[in-house]
Protein backbone atom coordinates (compact mmCIF):
# COMPACT_ATOMS: atom_id res chain seq x y z
CA UNK A 1 0.00 0.00 0.00
CA UNK A 2 1.40 3.33 -1.05
CA UNK A 3 1.58 5.20 2.09
CA UNK A 4 1.38 2.47 4.55
CA UNK A 5 -1.31 1.16 7.09
CA UNK A 6 -1.77 0.85 10.56
CA UNK A 7 -4.42 -1.22 12.69
CA UNK A 8 -7.04 0.11 15.42
CA UNK A 9 -8.18 -2.94 17.78
CA UNK A 10 -8.08 -3.80 21.34
CA UNK A 11 -11.27 -3.14 23.78
CA UNK A 12 -14.81 -2.35 22.72
CA UNK A 13 -16.18 0.75 24.19
CA UNK A 14 -13.09 2.20 24.71
CA UNK A 15 -12.35 4.76 22.04
CA UNK A 16 -11.74 3.27 18.80
CA UNK A 17 -14.42 5.22 17.13
CA UNK A 18 -13.68 8.33 19.16
CA UNK A 19 -10.14 7.83 18.11
CA UNK A 20 -10.84 7.10 14.82
CA UNK A 21 -12.97 10.41 14.32
CA UNK A 22 -9.93 12.27 15.56
CA UNK A 23 -7.53 11.07 13.15
CA UNK A 24 -9.83 11.30 9.97
CA UNK A 25 -9.53 15.28 11.09
CA UNK A 26 -6.28 14.60 9.48
CA UNK A 27 -6.45 14.95 5.40
CA UNK A 28 -3.67 12.65 5.18
CA UNK A 29 -5.11 9.52 6.85
CA UNK A 30 -8.19 7.18 6.33
CA UNK A 31 -10.00 6.39 9.90
CA UNK A 32 -13.54 4.33 10.58
CA UNK A 33 -15.14 2.24 12.96
CA UNK A 34 -14.82 -1.21 12.46
CA UNK A 35 -14.36 -2.36 8.41
CA UNK A 36 -15.79 -5.13 7.05
CA UNK A 37 -12.06 -6.36 5.94
CA UNK A 38 -11.77 -8.34 8.53
CA UNK A 39 -14.73 -10.57 8.41
CA UNK A 40 -13.31 -10.95 4.40
CA UNK A 41 -10.17 -11.34 5.74
CA UNK A 42 -10.93 -15.03 7.92
CA UNK A 43 -13.68 -15.89 5.22
CA UNK A 44 -10.77 -15.88 2.45
CA UNK A 45 -8.68 -18.23 4.96
CA UNK A 46 -11.34 -20.22 5.29
CA UNK A 47 -12.03 -20.44 1.34
CA UNK A 48 -7.60 -21.00 0.80
CA UNK A 49 -7.97 -23.78 3.73
CA UNK A 50 -7.45 -27.78 3.44
CA UNK A 51 -11.52 -27.60 3.84
CA UNK A 52 -10.94 -26.27 -0.01
CA UNK A 53 -10.38 -29.96 -1.96
CA UNK A 54 -8.57 -27.42 -3.99
CA UNK A 55 -6.40 -25.47 -1.63
CA UNK A 56 -3.70 -28.03 -2.79
CA UNK A 57 -3.01 -25.88 -5.84
CA UNK A 58 -2.40 -22.48 -3.60
CA UNK A 59 1.05 -21.34 -2.59
CA UNK A 60 2.11 -19.73 0.32
CA UNK A 61 2.77 -16.82 -1.95
CA UNK A 62 -0.19 -16.66 -3.23
CA UNK A 63 -2.26 -16.67 -0.20
CA UNK A 64 -0.31 -14.00 1.28
CA UNK A 65 -0.72 -12.27 -2.04
CA UNK A 66 -4.22 -12.60 -2.05
CA UNK A 67 -4.39 -11.45 1.22
CA UNK A 68 -2.55 -8.25 1.04
CA UNK A 69 -4.29 -7.27 -2.38
CA UNK A 70 -7.37 -7.55 -0.23
CA UNK A 71 -6.84 -4.56 1.30
CA UNK A 72 -4.77 -2.83 -1.06
CA UNK A 73 -8.01 -3.43 -3.68
CA UNK A 74 -10.59 -2.57 -1.10
CA UNK A 75 -9.09 0.75 -0.44
CA UNK A 76 -8.79 1.24 -4.05
CA UNK A 77 -7.39 5.03 -4.52
CA UNK A 78 -7.32 5.76 -0.95
CA UNK A 79 -4.01 4.01 -0.02
CA UNK A 80 -2.43 6.41 -3.09
CA UNK A 81 -2.90 9.19 -1.02
CA UNK A 82 -3.39 8.30 2.64
CA UNK A 83 -2.43 6.27 5.17
CA UNK A 84 -5.31 3.85 6.24
CA UNK A 85 -6.20 3.52 9.75
CA UNK A 86 -8.21 0.11 9.90
CA UNK A 87 -10.24 -0.74 12.75
CA UNK A 88 -11.44 -4.24 14.03
CA UNK A 89 -10.71 -5.85 17.33
CA UNK A 90 -9.88 -8.68 15.45
CA UNK A 91 -6.67 -7.57 14.17
CA UNK A 92 -5.48 -8.65 17.78
CA UNK A 93 -5.90 -12.49 16.80
CA UNK A 94 -4.11 -11.59 13.34
CA UNK A 95 -1.16 -9.90 14.09
CA UNK A 96 1.75 -13.30 13.01
CA UNK A 97 0.51 -13.24 9.74
CA UNK A 98 -0.16 -8.98 9.57
CA UNK A 99 3.59 -7.91 10.85
CA UNK A 100 4.70 -10.25 7.45
CA UNK A 101 2.07 -8.88 4.93
CA UNK A 102 2.96 -5.11 6.96
CA UNK A 103 6.42 -5.06 8.43
CA UNK A 104 5.86 -1.19 9.07
CA UNK A 105 2.02 -1.78 10.79
CA UNK A 106 1.74 -0.88 14.35
CA UNK A 107 -1.46 -2.37 16.09
CA UNK A 108 -3.25 0.81 18.00
CA UNK A 109 -4.93 -0.84 21.00
CA UNK A 110 -7.76 1.19 22.83
CA UNK A 111 -8.04 -0.15 26.60
CA UNK A 112 -10.83 0.57 29.14
CA UNK A 113 -11.75 -0.83 32.61
CA UNK A 114 -13.55 -4.18 31.89
CA UNK A 115 -16.19 -2.74 34.40
CA UNK A 116 -16.74 0.38 32.62
CA UNK A 117 -16.93 -1.42 29.39
CA UNK A 118 -20.02 -3.48 30.61
CA UNK A 119 -21.50 -0.18 32.47
CA UNK A 120 -21.32 0.92 29.35
CA UNK A 121 -22.76 -1.50 26.71
CA UNK A 122 -26.05 -1.37 29.66
CA UNK A 123 -26.70 2.14 29.06
CA UNK A 124 -26.80 1.84 25.48
CA UNK A 125 -29.29 -1.31 26.00
CA UNK A 126 -31.33 0.61 28.41
CA UNK A 127 -31.29 4.15 26.23
CA UNK A 128 -33.11 2.01 23.64
CA UNK A 129 -35.75 0.29 25.88
CA UNK A 130 -37.69 -0.13 23.06
CA UNK A 131 -35.52 -2.07 20.40
CA UNK A 132 -34.26 -5.63 21.03
CA UNK A 133 -30.15 -5.42 19.91
CA UNK A 134 -28.30 -7.38 17.93
CA UNK A 135 -25.14 -8.00 20.28
CA UNK A 136 -27.82 -10.08 22.38
CA UNK A 137 -29.32 -12.05 18.96
CA UNK A 138 -32.05 -9.74 19.52
CA UNK A 139 -33.41 -11.77 21.94
CA UNK A 140 -36.54 -10.25 24.46
CA UNK A 141 -36.05 -12.30 27.88
CA UNK A 142 -32.59 -11.26 29.69
CA UNK A 143 -31.26 -9.55 32.49
CA UNK A 144 -28.63 -7.03 33.39
CA UNK A 145 -26.67 -10.56 34.73
CA UNK A 146 -26.97 -12.72 31.69
CA UNK A 147 -26.60 -9.39 29.30
CA UNK A 148 -22.89 -9.32 31.13
CA UNK A 149 -22.24 -12.72 31.41
CA UNK A 150 -22.88 -13.31 27.59
CA UNK A 151 -20.58 -9.88 26.91
CA UNK A 152 -17.73 -11.62 28.96
CA UNK A 153 -17.71 -15.47 27.32
CA UNK A 154 -15.08 -16.32 25.34
CA UNK A 155 -17.20 -15.84 22.38
CA UNK A 156 -18.98 -12.69 23.58
CA UNK A 157 -17.98 -9.08 23.05
CA UNK A 158 -15.97 -8.39 25.38
CA UNK A 159 -14.62 -11.51 26.20
CA UNK A 160 -13.47 -12.44 22.81
CA UNK A 161 -11.71 -8.78 22.57
CA UNK A 162 -10.14 -9.37 25.83
CA UNK A 163 -8.30 -12.53 24.87
CA UNK A 164 -7.56 -11.81 21.88
CA UNK A 165 -5.71 -8.49 23.54
CA UNK A 166 -4.03 -10.83 25.82
CA UNK A 167 -3.10 -13.29 23.26
CA UNK A 168 -1.54 -10.36 21.61
CA UNK A 169 0.08 -8.69 24.61
CA UNK A 170 1.95 -12.23 25.51
CA UNK A 171 2.99 -12.81 21.75
CA UNK A 172 6.31 -12.24 19.79
CA UNK A 173 4.80 -9.15 18.20
CA UNK A 174 4.02 -7.57 21.55
CA UNK A 175 6.31 -4.70 20.14
CA UNK A 176 4.04 -3.88 17.81
CA UNK A 177 1.43 -2.66 20.35
CA UNK A 178 0.37 0.23 21.06
CA UNK A 179 -2.05 0.53 23.97
CA UNK A 180 -4.30 3.97 24.55
CA UNK A 181 -6.24 4.66 27.62
CA UNK A 182 -9.69 5.83 27.71
CA UNK A 183 -8.80 8.00 30.47
CA UNK A 184 -5.79 9.11 28.36
CA UNK A 185 -7.38 10.14 25.37
CA UNK A 186 -10.45 11.56 27.09
CA UNK A 187 -8.60 13.52 29.77
CA UNK A 188 -5.30 14.67 27.95
CA UNK A 189 -6.45 14.16 24.49
CA UNK A 190 -3.67 16.55 23.07
CA UNK A 191 -0.85 14.77 25.31
CA UNK A 192 -2.41 11.13 23.82
CA UNK A 193 -2.22 12.14 20.18
CA UNK A 194 1.02 13.92 20.43
CA UNK A 195 2.35 10.84 21.80
CA UNK A 196 0.56 8.29 19.58
CA UNK A 197 2.06 10.86 16.60
CA UNK A 198 5.12 10.02 17.87
CA UNK A 199 5.08 6.53 18.38
CA UNK A 200 4.22 6.37 14.33
CA UNK A 201 6.72 8.69 13.17
CA UNK A 202 4.11 10.91 11.59
CA UNK A 203 4.67 14.91 11.28
CA UNK A 204 2.27 16.47 14.33
CA UNK A 205 -0.94 17.64 13.71
CA UNK A 206 -3.11 19.86 15.49
CA UNK A 207 -6.62 18.26 15.76
CA UNK A 208 -9.47 19.92 16.94
CA UNK A 209 -10.85 18.74 19.95
CA UNK A 210 -14.19 20.76 20.27
CA UNK A 211 -15.99 19.26 17.30
CA UNK A 212 -14.85 15.54 16.69
CA UNK A 213 -17.88 14.53 13.98
CA UNK A 214 -18.30 9.93 13.87
CA UNK A 215 -21.34 8.23 13.97
CA UNK A 216 -23.13 5.14 11.98
CA UNK A 217 -26.40 5.64 12.62
CA UNK A 218 -27.49 3.45 9.74
CA UNK A 219 -25.48 0.39 11.04
CA UNK A 220 -26.51 1.31 14.74
CA UNK A 221 -30.07 1.17 13.82
CA UNK A 222 -30.12 -1.94 11.76
CA UNK A 223 -27.87 -3.75 15.30
CA UNK A 224 -30.87 -2.45 17.14
CA UNK A 225 -27.93 -0.20 19.89
CA UNK A 226 -28.39 3.59 18.13
CA UNK A 227 -25.58 5.51 19.52
CA UNK A 228 -23.53 2.75 19.36
CA UNK A 229 -20.77 4.25 17.32
CA UNK A 230 -21.84 7.99 17.94
CA UNK A 231 -18.44 10.18 19.22
CA UNK A 232 -19.47 13.89 21.41
CA UNK A 233 -18.34 16.66 19.77
CA UNK A 234 -15.98 17.73 22.77
CA UNK A 235 -13.67 15.40 23.83
CA UNK A 236 -13.69 15.19 27.62
CA UNK A 237 -14.10 12.61 30.33
CA UNK A 238 -17.20 11.86 32.17
CA UNK A 239 -17.81 11.37 35.61
CA UNK A 240 -20.63 9.06 36.02
CA UNK A 241 -22.12 6.66 38.70
CA UNK A 242 -22.31 2.78 37.17
CA UNK A 243 -26.08 1.77 36.11
CA UNK A 244 -24.53 -2.00 37.06
CA UNK A 245 -25.41 -4.07 40.82
CA UNK A 246 -22.38 -3.74 42.90
CA UNK A 247 -21.52 -6.75 42.98
CA UNK A 248 -21.49 -7.21 39.10
CA UNK A 249 -19.80 -4.26 38.89
CA UNK A 250 -17.20 -5.11 41.82
CA UNK A 251 -16.53 -8.46 39.49
CA UNK A 252 -14.63 -6.62 36.46
CA UNK A 253 -13.16 -3.89 38.49
CA UNK A 254 -9.67 -4.99 38.47
CA UNK A 255 -9.40 -6.80 35.53
CA UNK A 256 -6.91 -4.52 33.63
CA UNK A 257 -3.80 -6.76 32.98
CA UNK A 258 -2.28 -4.17 30.34
CA UNK A 259 -1.23 -2.09 33.63
CA UNK A 260 1.49 -4.99 34.77
CA UNK A 261 4.49 -4.06 35.43
CA UNK A 262 6.23 -6.13 32.81
CA UNK A 263 4.53 -3.87 30.09
CA UNK A 264 7.83 -2.50 29.41
CA UNK A 265 9.46 -5.63 29.58
CA UNK A 266 7.48 -6.99 26.14
CA UNK A 267 8.11 -3.35 24.79
CA UNK A 268 4.08 -2.91 24.42
CA UNK A 269 3.85 1.14 24.14
CA UNK A 270 1.44 2.48 26.70
CA UNK A 271 -0.62 5.82 26.42
CA UNK A 272 -1.85 6.78 29.95
CA UNK A 273 -2.27 9.86 31.94
CA UNK A 274 0.60 10.86 34.22
CA UNK A 275 0.81 9.91 37.51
Amino acid sequence: MDNGIHFISGLPRSGSTLLAGILRQNPRYHAGMTSPVGSIYTAMESAMSRRNETAVFITEEQRRAVLRGLFSNFYGDLHQTKLIFDTNRLWCTKLPALVQLFPEARFICCVRDIAWIMDSVERLIRRNAFELSGMFGFEAVGTVYTRVNRLAASDGLVGFALDALREAYYSEQASRLILVEYSALTQAPADTMRLLYEMLGEAPFEHDFETVEYDAEDFDTALGTRGLHTVRRRVEWVDRETVLPPGLFARFENDAFWRLPDANSRGVSIIRLAG
